[in-house]
C-alpha cells in the first residue's frame, strides 16, 4: 500500500510514523508512506499556500494551484484509487470503512489548514471525503495520521498475528470483551474463572456475550445497527 499525504506541516507525522505499527509496515516495506510539502508547489519567494476568501470572512482558504500541481505530479507517476480529503464534514471513518480502504493499492491523503481548502479543490480532484469525529481541529494532519494507522495496521502481514484484526472492537458491529494478563490474582483483583479453564469453546462463548453485553452497555447504537 502507498499513501500520499499533502500537507503544510509535514514534521507533524514524525512522531506518529516512527513507532509501533506504522514503522513495522514501513521496515517491512509494506507500507510506503511519503509526505508532501504543499508549498514545494507554491510559486513566488514566499511559497504562499493561502489566501482571503472571496466575498470576505474571517481566516484565510488554501489556494487552488499548489494543490493542484502536486496532485497532478503524483497522478502523472501513477493510478490512485482515492484522493481523500480529510475534513469535519466528510463521511465518519468507521472499520468498515477502513477494511475497505486497506485493499486499496495507492492513496492520496490531503491535508487542509486553515478555514479549508478552496472548494473547487473538493469539487474537481477530490473522490473522498472522510472524517474522524464532529470536532473541529487544527488541520487534516492527525486525522491523516489516524486514518493512515487504522489502514496499514490492516495490511496483511504488518500485525504479528494475522488473527489479530479481526478480533479488534467494531469488526463484527461489537466492542472488545475484556481481556486480562498475568498475574491471575493481584491484590486480590481476580482473573474471571473461565479464562483459566483452559476449555476453549466456553471461553469463546463467554468472550462473545461480554461482548455483547458490554456494546448494549456503551454502545447501543452498534446493536440497533
Amino acid at each position: 500500500m502507498r499513501i500520499d499525504i499533502l500537507t503544510i506541516f509535514p514534521g507533524m507525522f514524525e512522531g506518529p510514523f516512527s513507532h509501533s505499527i506504522v514503522r513495522r509496515a514501513i521496515d517491512k516495506g509494506l507500507a510506503d508512506i511519503h509526505l508532501h510539502d504543499i508549498r514545494d508547489f507554491a510559486t513566488g519567494r514566499h511559497r504562499r499556500v493561502d489566501d482571503y476568501p472571496f466575498g470576505g470572512g474571517a481566516g484565510m482558504v488554501m489556494m487552488i494551484e499548489p494543490i493542484e500541481r502536486c496532485i497532478n505530479m503524483l497522478k502523472s507517476e501513477r493510478t490512485y484509487d482515492e484522493v481523500i480529503y480529510m475534513t469535519p464534514d466528510g463521511e465518519l471513518l468507521n472499520q468498515a470503512m477502513a477494511n475497505s480502504l486497506s485493499t486499496r493499492s495507492n492513496l492520496i491523503l490531503l491535508c487542509g489548514h486553515y478555514k479549508g481548502i478552496d472548494e473547487r479543490i473538493r469539487q474537481y480532484l477530490v473522490t473522498l471525503e472522510i472524517s474522524v469525529g464532529d470536532y473541529v481541529l487544527s488541520g487534516g494532519e492527525l486525522p491523516a495520521a489516524i486514518l493512515t494507522d487504522a489502514l496499514v495496521r490492516l495490511v496483511p502481514g504488518v500485525l504479528g498475528d494475522e488473527t489479530s484484526a479481526l478480533s479488534d472492537s467494531f469488526q463484527d458491529q461489537l466492542l472488545s470483551p475484556p481481556v486480562y494478563t498475568r498475574p491471575a490474582d493481584y491484590k486480590g483483583w481476580k482473573v474471571p474463572d473461565i479464562l483459566l479453564s483452559g476449555h476453549d469453546l466456553k471461553i469463546a462463548e463467554w468472550r462473545h456475550e461480554q461482548s455483547v453485553q458490554r456494546t448494549k452497555d456503551r454502545r447501543p447504537g452498534l446493536i440497533d445497527e
